[in-house]
């Protein structure tokens, strides 16, 4: 049941983003070639990265992987601020937009899956040397990844099927949360590296929802759910998400 809902959390991360940014895609009138490249890029990544799990670690005084999960989530929020900035262009239809929106959802999709796999392939490869449980590791995994993809490709068609301009409009909501959520976890990373001071949560909504619970991890992948966040936690969400709100408020 870990692995599943582990593998879950990672998963969905990147599902979910990549299903709303392929959605939108389409609406913005940006053809989907980007999205092949994007996964393979950040597969690639995401095996380089966990190659070189042990000299990464040691940067840093030895927090060298949380500063370098955080530095990959901060420029993926510092990415969807720019996405949100061109659809705001959105009357200034021309090829140089489309191919920096092409770039740019590219870029977000590669580092999302570099990320996410990543913290997969770490967690999958230290069950390596234990033969019996590896293979429950692998079945919950594969469980866990089926249940992250069809959660992504229902909002994919979900946002489809939805009427221009609210397809547009409930994706881009979501992306605000997603980037929310971001900007709230680069906070917890930098704690736990102690580059951010530690606090006492603001307070505990476990017994309500469970982080380790699938609704949770849901909630975690949609809208940034933590059951204890801190203070610094929550203004980094509040801050990341108004940053966002400002340029699609103004699209719409």
């Amino acid at each position: 049941m870990t692995a599943v809902i582990i593998v879950l959390r990672e998963v969905l991360e990147a599902a979910l983003l990549i299903s709303i940014l392929s959605a939108l895609s389409g609406l913005l009138g940006v053809q989907r070639q980007w999205i092949s490249w994007s996964l393979i890029c950040g597969i690639a990544g995401a095996v380089l990265l966990a190659y070189k799990i042990n000299p990464l670690s040691e940067l840093f005084d030895g927090v060298g992987q949380e500063i370098s999960s955080a530095g990959i989530q901060l420029l993926i929020f510092l990415l969807l601020t720019v996405f949100s900035y061109l659809v705001l262009l959105r009357s200034e239809a021309g090829s140089l937009r489309h191919r920096s929106l092409k770039i740019i959802m590219a870029g977000i999709v590669a580092l999302a899956v570099t990320r996410e796999g990543f913290e997969v392939l770490i967690y999958v490869s230290g069950f390596a040397q234990h033969f019996p449980q590896l293979a429950t590791v692998l079945v919950g995994a594969t469980i866990g990844a089926s249940i992250g993809v069809s959660v992504g490709v229902l909002i994919y068609y979900s946002l489809y099927y939805l009427r221009y301009p609210w397809a547009q409009f409930v994706g881009m909501g979501l992306l605000i949360l997603v980037a929310a959520g971001l900007a709230s976890q680069v906070a917890l990373l930098l704690i736990q590296a102690d580059w951010l001071p530690s606090q006492l949560p603001l307070w505990d909504t476990s017994a309500v929802i469970a982080e380790d619970s699938f609704t949770g991890q849901l909630l975690y992948a949609m809208i940034g759910y933590e059951a204890t966040p801190s203070a610094i936690q929550a203004g980094f969400y509040i801050g990341g998400g108004l940053l966002l709100l400002q340029q699609p408020c103004r699209a719409f």
